[in-house]
């Protein structure tokens, strides 16, 4: 089950889902494999500080955030992974690292790679650590309304 405010989100909007169920896996990859998906379209979520606010960068499980790309591409040098412990009741109905990359339902912004568009559906961890989340990537963008940008 997706968490309840991504499950009301979603539904409120009438936006088709598929809840595809797995073993527990704690990284991106694991679970890419896990669900049988590839892990370009399984979008993992990077919690940031960027000047001081905490954001997520979203990009395909197979990537790495630059940080020195996302600095360039923000104009700011105040970038940084944020810690677990400062964000760790940003997401109060979901497992810790298991967060949607629906920044605007926790008050973020969101900055989404251009590879993830790539694909017509992305899936995503919906708020626990044994379940995904596969939607049209259309969809996702249209309520997300990520930034798109390069790192």
């Amino acid at each position: 089950m997706p968490s309840p405010m991504l499950k009301n989100y979603l539904e409120s909007h009438h936006v088709p889902y598929r809840s595809i169920p797995h073993r527990i896996t704690y990284t991106a990859q694991e679970t890419a494999e896990e669900a049988h998906i590839p892990g370009q379209q399984v979008a993992k979520i990077v919690v940031l500080r960027v000047e001081g606010q905490l954001c997520l960068a979203v990009l395909p499980a197979t990537a790495h955030v630059r940080l020195s790309k996302l600095r360039q591409e923000l104009g700011t040098e105040d970038v940084a992974l944020a810690r677990e412990d400062e964000f760790a009741d940003a997401f109060p109905d979901c497992e810790v690292g298991a967060a949607p990359p629906f920044g605007n339902l926790y008050h973020m912004k969101v900055f989404v790679s251009p590879k993830l568009r790539e694909d017509e559906e992305i899936a995503f961890n919906g708020g626990t650590h044994d379940e995904l989340i596969q939607m049209s990537y259309s969809d996702f963008e249209r309520l997300a309304a990520p930034n798109i940008v390069r790192f």
